[in-house]
């Protein structure tokens, strides 16, 4: 988690609320990869039985860092919103 403060007071979109409240900051993580999805579906029907790798492996990565989004759950009204910040290490 990156050097940021755990409550926030920043303006909520929300229509209840639509004012300045204080926020709960957190990072956003990637949630975990559904196995029903379509896509992993044909991939994985692709991969099966004889043929090795069938699609091309990416490994030209060239960024060392990412962008940081910072979570902010509003506390009136539980509305969630992102905030994308610069590109930071991750310390």
């Amino acid at each position: 988690m990156v050097n940021v403060p755990k409550t926030k007071k920043t303006y909520c979109k929300s229509k209840e609320c639509r004012k300045h409240t204080l926020h709960k900051v957190t990072q956003y993580k990637k949630g975990k990869d559904s196995l029903a999805a379509q896509g992993k579906r044909r991939y994985d029907r692709k991969q099966s039985g004889y043929g090795g790798q069938t699609k091309p492996v990416f490994h030209k990565k060239a960024k060392t860092t990412k962008k940081i989004v910072l979570r902010l759950q509003c506390q009136g009204c539980k509305h969630v919103s992102q905030h994308p910040i610069k590109v930071i290490s991750q310390t």
